[in-house]
């Protein structure tokens, strides 16, 4: 008997989106962007429909982004234990949102609205509902998530999206970067615990200090930063670009006080440093045990956040 069952690709339900020269593939799991290009340039890592998505590269991080130290923490008067995700480090990275599959709302050629549903588990036992719409236009591809408590206990919430930015042609180490940020989150070499905030221009601290655009060249970066310089619409900008000027940028609005970077440093030299992440953040790193701006969902209540990603000519 023949095998007449279709299968999808690892990725999940793939989606295209097209507007003014971009091309947005997002692939379900995750709701994960799977490849943006304008007028054929890449603007982020992008990654095959048929793999298992590396590094967590376009996916939507919820309910917290980053890490909660030892996957423990205590809320509401309770101790959880979330699983350990990140086993070389000991925490629990990136919530869990990460592998559901998330079901179609609503698309057309520029828009799509997908949704799924965390559910109530060991180390989080709450329900949360997430909405992301993915809408592209001449500004380039927005992203707008939706969380919903729909639970009946308050939940601890945070979010963020994993997008590696691409320049253009090279690698991280020869583009420019400008990133206006004024505070950086120091952290453990070997796991990256959070120890205290400091200032970027402080003597030991200003190769972290890209507040005026310059080369990257080897500096290693897998922080959060905060204290963000934004515009007169409340919109912080992060800028990578070739030495030509061209290049890619990423904004988002007040609701991400924080952004991680990281330089995506591999052993592996064909994927070592081949993009930059960019996440901007609800909360920080560990935010489920620190509680800096960390949203408490009450039952019914939501929250959310977006961000726009953009080619620069």
């Amino acid at each position: 008997m023949g095998n007449s069952v279709s299968r999808r690709p690892l990725s999940g339900t793939q989606f295209v989106l097209e507007a003014n020269g971009y091309t947005a593939s997002i692939a379900s799991i995750g709701a994960s962007i799977r490849s943006l290009q304008y007028h054929g340039r890449n603007l982020i890592v992008p990654f095959d429909a048929e793999q298992v998505r590396p590094f967590f590269r376009g996916a939507i991080l919820a309910p917290w982004p980053n890490r909660v130290v030892d996957g423990r923490y205590t809320f509401g008067g309770v101790e959880q234990q979330l699983s350990i995700t990140e086993p070389s480090r000991g925490h629990a990275l990136h919530g869990l949102a990460s592998w559901l599959d998330f079901t179609v709302v609503r698309q057309t050629t520029r828009r799509l609205v997908v949704e799924a549903t965390i559910e109530a588990q060991p180390g989080y036992p709450h329900r949360v509902t997430l909405e992301v719409a993915f809408a592209l236009d001449a500004g380039g591809l927005r992203t707008t998530v939706t969380a919903m408590n729909a639970g009946s206990n308050a939940a601890p919430f945070g979010i963020a999206p994993h997008p590696y930015l691409v320049a253009g042609d090279g690698r991280v180490n020869d583009w420019t970067l400008e990133l206006p940020a004024r505070k950086i989150l120091t952290v453990t070499p070997e796991r990256l615990i959070p120890l205290r905030l400091r200032d970027v221009d402080e003597s030991d601290l200003t190769e972290f200090d890209f507040r005026a655009p310059r080369t990257i060249n080897d500096t290693f970066i897998d922080h959060a930063f905060t204290r963000l310089d934004r515009d007169d619409e409340g919109n912080a900008t992060v800028r990578v670009t070739t030495s030509g000027g061209s290049g890619v940028a990423l904004a988002w609005a007040g609701e991400c006080p924080w952004v991680q970077v990281h330089t995506a440093d591999q052993p592996e030299p064909s994927i070592d440093r081949i993009g930059l992440a960019v996440e901007p953040m609800t909360c920080p790193p560990d935010a489920f045990n620190s509680g800096v701006n960390l949203n408490v969902l009450q039952p019914g209540d939501s929250a959310g956040a977006s961000w726009t990603i953009q080619a620069i000519d």
